[in-house]
């Protein structure tokens, strides 16, 4: 009983021992807090101001030639003579190479001779049709008189019928022989190897001496004057773009240099395994730099503003699904916290649709503040004024 006494005032004092250590923390719980939240964050800002903005998707492709095609023989032969080598140019209907022809001038005298004994064939049955006619008209009158019998006014008709046959074969084998001496030349006219479209010879097949098959290649010819770069356009951009809007083209060959063309076709379909459809930018090449068979990169402008209230991408921020962003109004050293409205976006600036921001935007740091939060903004060099508000340029604009 009487250690139950003892325990009682040590329990008493064990508690208010505890009740002060709690009441010491909390106190200094709460004065950090408080200090962290009176603490100013070091901040980066950049003005926001107005001016044009671009929304550009680039693509990579190949160069391919605005045309090409292949010069080969439709006869078979010896080749004698070839005129072009790699990177000559060509004009429509201009001599590439040329087939030993002796069989085929042959051919064309051998035609020609038979369409010469077909024509005598025709005189000779034409002769014997005029005496055949004049017989029987001698007949026809004859038996008119019933100076002849009726036998032979048939054998007149008869005989008359057989030599105009006669001569309609005649006609019809002239035909036929002037049919073989076309058919002859056309074939000698092959032995001649001609471009059909100007261009530049791009590859060359063989050489002087080769006996060649039909529908052999003997060389390539490609039209460069204006080149197509083919690419391939995602299904999220294939509703932006359009045939028709204004494209440009670099290549690592000419890295300093930007070629302008346009979108000129689109495939109206995507492909399923990759979901990607083909595009087509045709571009000018009057200097004849773009090669085909170069990689190429492709930026097809989306959409552009002339005068659009811009802020660095960096500034950008996503809160709880919404989009915001930090600014310092005026010479103030507190950020707010403003809900925006984001139109055409690049890698570097993003246009604010509304509100009007009035400040500047924090571009580094504003991962750390919430609205109210003290700022430390860095100092400007001496002789240099800090960077202009957006309420000024826009009071300057209106």
């Amino acid at each position: 009983m009487k250690k139950r006494i003892y325990l009682i005032p040590l329990i008493i004092v064990l508690a208010a021992l505890a009740v002060r250590i709690t009441m010491i923390i909390v106190k200094r719980s709460g004065e950090g807090k408080r200090q962290s939240q009176t603490a100013a964050v070091a901040v980066e800002v950049d003005s926001v101001r107005f001016g044009p903005i671009r929304e550009i998707r680039e693509f990579t492709g190949s160069i391919y030639p605005y045309n090409q095609y292949v010069v080969a023989p439709k006869v078979s032969g010896r080749v004698i003579e070839i005129r072009k080598r790699i990177g000559d140019r060509v004009l429509p209907g201009e001599l590439i190479a040329r087939i030993d022809d002796a069989e085929y001038q042959q051919a064309v005298r051998e035609a020609e001779a038979n369409l010469k004994i077909a024509k005598a064939s025709v005189a000779d049955s034409r002769s014997q049709l005029d005496l055949a006619r004049d017989q029987k008209e001698r007949m026809d009158t004859l038996r008119a008189k019933e100076l002849a019998s009726s036998a032979e006014l048939d054998a007149a008709v008869s005989d008359f019928s057989a030599k105009e046959s006669r001569y309609r074969l005649a006609e019809a084998q002239v035909e036929q022989r002037e049919a073989s001496l076309e058919s002859s030349r056309i074939r000698l006219g092959y032995t001649r190897l001609t471009t059909t479209r100007a261009g530049y010879v791009g590859e060359r097949f063989i050489d002087e001496g080769a006996l060649l098959a039909p529908n052999a290649a003997v060389v390539s010819v490609i039209e460069i004057g204006t080149i197509i770069v083919r690419t391939t356009i995602t299904e999220r951009d294939y509703r932006l773009i359009s045939p028709g809007q204004p494209a440009e083209v670099t290549v690592d060959a000419f890295a300093s240099r930007t070629f302008s063309g346009r979108v000129s076709r689109i495939a109206p379909m995507l492909l399923e395994n990759s979901r990607v459809a083909q595009m087509e930018v045709e571009v000018r090449n009057d200097s004849l730099l773009l090669k085909p068979g170069m990689f190429a990169r492709v930026r097809v402008m989306i959409a552009s503003k002339t005068r659009a209230q811009i802020v660095p991408t960096k500034s950008i921020v996503n809160r709880n699904g919404e989009t915001g962003i930090f600014v310092v109004p005026g010479n103030e050293s507190v950020a707010r916290y403003v809900a925006v409205k984001t139109g055409i976006a690049t890698p570097d600036l993003t246009e604010i649709l509304s509100p009007v921001l009035e400040g500047r935007a924090v571009t580094l740091g504003q991962h750390l503040l919430e609205d109210g939060s003290s700022v430390l903004l860095p100092k400007s060099p001496p002789g240099e004024a800090p960077s202009p508000a957006a309420g000024a340029e826009k009071k300057s604009g209106t």
